[in-house]
């Protein structure tokens, strides 16, 4: 099943995403002409896993981790999908980066693998916008509008043999399956939360494959992952 939220006349409402229309408990919502959707949770941060497949390693020179490689996103990083991404003034070299994403749907810490989708509602999907040309991974990467998420959360997903690609302005970029990962999504998962106490809403990211090249204002970049769909943001 799929869970979006949207913003109606009303306020947000979330419920189930059906061919366009999202069906609440107090009715259906037709996306765009109702309101458009919003990032389909709400997470106090996001918890992003880098350098975690060998051709991103390969490309940008980087060691291979013996652990699970992490950063924090910040919640004003979170924009929807369709809403566009701003280009920052103080950057002159903007990338994207296509990665899956975990839901959490209760509170959580230090749980086992096997726990991991006991405390998952779902997955979704991620841009981990990058300022390459900044100083330190705080500066790059969580900036306002550096975290597109959606469009939805697919409940009902086994996210360890997924293919997933990236287009740029209709152009193939990234192109991989998740069984790549050097850290599966259990296993990066429970990592994670033996050092943080998760809320419902959290997103975990689980990196992404090497990505070639920059973008630029006008361009649209289109991240699909297999059983969920298409986040979708042009920059502006």
């Amino acid at each position: 099943m799929r869970i979006a939220r949207i913003q109606t006349p009303d306020g947000p409402r979330e419920g189930e995403y059906r061919d366009g229309t999202v069906l609440t408990d107090d009715g259906e919502y037709v996306v765009s002409e109702d309101g458009p959707l919003l990032a389909p949770c709400e997470p106090s941060a996001l918890y992003c896993v880098g350098r975690n497949y060998a051709a991103t390693l390969d490309q940008m020179e980087y060691e291979r981790p013996e652990e699970p490689d992490f950063f924090i996103k910040p919640s004003t990083s979170v924009i929807a999908h369709e809403q566009p991404i701003p280009y920052p003034e103080f950057t002159e070299e903007l990338t994207y980066a296509g990665e899956l994403v975990a839901v959490v749907d209760e509170e959580c810490h230090d749980i086992s693998p096997e726990e991991v989708p006991e405390y998952v509602r779902g997955y979704t999907i991620m841009n981990d916008v990058d300022a390459l040309d900044q100083q330190g991974r705080t500066a790059r990467k969580a900036f306002d509008g550096s975290g597109p998420l959606g469009p939805w959360i697919e409940t009902e997903l086994d996210p360890r043999n997924l293919d997933m690609h990236t287009d740029v302005s209709g152009e193939r970029r990234q192109e991989a399956n998740t069984e790549l990962m050097l850290f599966g999504p259990y296993e990066i998962v429970s990592y994670l939360s033996k050092r943080f106490t998760f809320q419902p809403g959290d997103a975990i990211a689980f990196g992404s494959p090497a990505n070639p090249g920059t973008i630029e204002p006008g361009d649209v970049v289109e991240i699909t992952y297999e059983g969920i769909g298409t986040l979708r943001n042009a920059v502006e």
